[in-house]
């Protein structure tokens, strides 16, 4: 019986909701425990679309055995995330922990500097914090990104996918990105890649990450607070090279070299990044007393 009792508590499906947040409506990806002790703000990479991230919100808080809720928040503007833990978090009696992949990494820090009284703790995924010099890919996407006549271009190419049969898109959704890519992922892209407007939002966001994180990053913050921070890098990803974390000794630093900077596309990938976030909150409920 007990066994059976933790089962149904640690193991629920994510659902989909649409949330309007100063007049903007965004989606939502969420779990909620029952008496959480934590919630969970996840902030995906770009493109922006949660339903990529299913597996991973689902092990998460399989792993963390049903005592935090995950919410993942969709594509929208940084100060709309502001917003929306303004209007969706605020209230909460438990602490919040950030969680962001990629550039949302980069906003999850941003946001963790404005909210630090409400905030505990922050963790980024293979993040994209700056222009990797290095990189012989980051110039050609930020080529392609800043012109509106090739953004324009391959949006439209991609979004004539969408006319095809259901198992013709599938068929080639396969085939080119890779057949280890798991249901959840692979649905995903059928269902909210193959969009116009979705393809032109991601190149614009692409275009403004390229603008904005010519920046040097807040180095200072991130020494002041590295007790407070971890990172999660894979090995030769040139969108977060591991080098660039030598400014700030002593933070938390994980390397693994089995899963990609997309590890939300397979099962595999999303289950190892979610047990190695759900071991830094435990750590962090041990460290409050819960």
């Amino acid at each position: 019986m007990g066994r059976d009792q933790f089962d149904s508590k640690a193991k629920r499906t994510a659902h989909f909701r649409s949330c309007n947040v100063s007049s903007y409506t965004t989606e939502l990806l969420e779990i909620h425990a029952d008496d959480p002790q934590m919630h969970v703000l996840f902030i995906p990479g770009n493109p922006g679309v949660v339903a990529f991230y299913k597996d991973f919100v689902e092990s998460l808080y399989e792993f963390l055995e049903g005592h935090v809720s995950v919410t993942a928040i969709g594509h929208t503007s940084h100060t709309k995330k502001m917003d929306f833990i303004k209007q969706e978090l605020e209230n909460i009696e438990v602490p919040i922990i950030l969680v962001g992949h990629s550039i949302g990494s980069y906003m999850a820090i941003d946001i963790f500097r404005r909210s630090l009284e409400k905030v505990t703790y922050c963790v980024g995924l293979y993040p994209f914090l700056e222009i990797n010099p290095e990189s012989k890919m980051q110039p050609i996407i930020q080529k392609i990104a800043a012109s509106q006549v090739l953004s324009v271009a391959i949006s439209l190419i991609i979004a004539s996918l969408k006319f095809l049969p259901s198992w013709a898109l599938r068929l080639i959704v396969t085939n080119s990105l890779g057949k280890s890519w798991s249901a959840t992922a692979l649905e995903a892209t059928c269902s909210h890649l193959v969009q116009y407007h979705t393809i032109r939002n991601s190149l614009f966001m692409t275009m403004t990450e390229f603008q904005k994180l010519t920046e040097t990053p807040d180095w200072a913050f991130m020494r002041e607070n590295r007790e407070k921070l971890a990172f999660l890098f894979g090995v030769d990803d040139h969108w977060a090279p591991l080098q660039m974390f030598e400014e700030v000794p002593g933070i938390a630093l994980s390397t693994e070299s089995n899963h990609t900077h997309t590890f939300s596309c397979t099962e595999a990938g999303s289950s190892f990044v979610a047990k190695y976030v759900a071991s830094l909150i435990k750590n962090q409920l041990l460290c409050s007393g819960h």
